[in-house]
């Protein structure tokens, strides 16, 4: 039976993977700040099923703890080890950066220097498509420059990338790194667009579109999302020749990947597609563009597909139908 620690299992993705290794039959070992940057009663009902599993058992802390995060996970002896726990949010970042500071920068750096002990078969850590930044050259690939990030989360994760990178080739500690886009899907963030935009609709309020509607995003499935992960957990820098396309190290046990749809989606087909989900009408307050944001994402998976021979492929109409489907059970909507 094979070990996994998987830091926010009690986040939108953290326990969307978490439930996908149990049902696997692997054991997880789980370990979340039940921050309260959105609802934490939200956190702990997600918590609260996977503790349906006999498989699972979580730690409630914080990643700026270093002697209970190294207790933890060196108890727990993991095959692998998941890091997904972070401070998020773009335009959070702007407001509250030393935030980002402490669990992004030095809870990363904990999570790393505790990984040695436990020395797992491989260590995958978030990072996030914000970092391309200001970019133009589409569909983003990771053989490309991200040097310009727009944000300061984003550069926080750019940080971890070099941090891990560096730690890898120090330590002979294989690392994969994820550049997520756009994820949503049941249970997802109430502070993110899906949320916060089916809430408004249903209420018959406004919702905020910016950059006058001239946005396009690469939406990701979060099934979808987890399924890369999972299969890339086999995928060990290192271990075997390079593919086409590689973007690992020639230093360090150590690679890059995107996680994406690999198609960009206008954000007004985004929010027809919740309209017919509910059956109502948005209401548009068109604005400019918010500062640290980016007009475009738009994710080239092909590395994922030659490591794993997997491609997202969840449509987003019906993607989205599935998660108004979940919003409308879980708040009584």
């Amino acid at each position: 039976m094979k070990r996994a620690f998987i830091t926010g299992t009690a986040g939108f993705i953290g326990f969307h993977l978490a439930e996908l290794l149990l049902q696997e039959g692997w054991q997880v070992a789980g370990y979340d700040g039940m921050t309260d940057y959105y609802d934490v009663a939200l956190k702990q009902r997600r918590h609260d099923l996977l503790r349906q599993h006999p498989g699972f058992h979580a730690t409630e802390g914080r990643l700026e703890d270093a002697p209970l995060l190294t207790r933890t996970l060196t108890a727990a002896n993991p095959d692998v080890i998941v890091h997904l726990a972070a401070q998020a949010g773009v335009r959070y970042s702007i407001d509250n950066p030393r935030a980002y500071v402490d669990a992004n920068i030095v809870g990363t750096f904990n999570l790393m220097e505790a990984a040695l002990a436990a020395r797992p078969a491989h260590l995958l850590m978030a990072s996030t498509s914000s970092v391309y930044g200001a970019n133009t050259t589409m569909p983003y690939a990771e053989s490309q420059k991200a040097d310009t990030q727009m944000s300061f989360y984003a550069a926080t994760k750019k940080a971890n990338e070099a941090m891990a990178h560096a730690w890898a080739h120090i330590h002979d500690l294989p690392t994969t790194m994820f550049r997520f886009f756009t994820v949503y899907g049941p249970w997802g963030r109430p502070d993110m667009a899906p949320s916060k935009f089916t809430r408004a609709i249903l209420k018959g309020q406004p919702i905020d579109i910016y950059n006058h509607g001239d946005m396009w995003r690469d939406f990701t499935y979060v099934t979808d999302l987890v399924r890369g992960i999972r299969l890339l957990i086999d995928a060990v820098p290192g271990e075997g020749p390079a593919v086409a396309g590689d973007s690992l190290s020639p230093v360090a046990p150590w690679r890059v990947v995107n996680i994406g749809n690999s198609r960009k989606e206008r954000l007004e087909d985004f929010i027809a597609a919740i309209e017919a989900a509910t059956g109502r009408r948005a209401i548009r307050n068109y604005m400019d563009m918010q500062p640290g944001d980016v007009p475009a994402t738009w994710a080239d998976a092909s590395l994922l597909k030659a490591l794993t021979g997997y491609a997202p492929q969840t449509d987003m109409r019906e993607g989205i139908a599935r998660f108004v489907d979940w919003y409308r059970e879980y708040h009584g909507a």
